[in-house]
């Protein structure tokens, strides 16, 4: 899982588009170059822009950061055994 916090004041409303459901901001995840920072986030959120916006050398805005957050460590299920032993006696070995 990951969490992601974005300072809502920070969206350029500009980028914000009309779709089929309402309007949608789409966003980027980046990864933090040095790993964690000092509070724990693995890397931060920016806002994506137009084709035609980037080919303007338009940047979108950092609207906030996200980490990776820890989860319990699923335990692996007991499984039977696919097959039988084979009896002491058995001298059917075709080696």
């Amino acid at each position: 899982m990951i969490a992601v916090k974005i300072n809502a004041s920070k969206v350029a409303k500009e980028h914000l588009y009309e779709g089929k459901n309402g309007k949608y901001l789409d966003v980027i995840l980046f990864e933090n170059k040095d790993g964690q920072d000092q509070y724990g986030n693995d890397g931060f959120v920016v806002q994506s822009v137009s084709k035609e916006a980037k080919d303007r050398g338009e940047k979108g805005p950092i609207l906030g950061n996200w980490k990776r957050l820890q989860t319990k460590a699923r335990q692996p299920e007991k499984t039977k055994p696919t097959s039988l032993p084979i009896p002491a006696d058995e001298d059917d070995v075709p080696f």
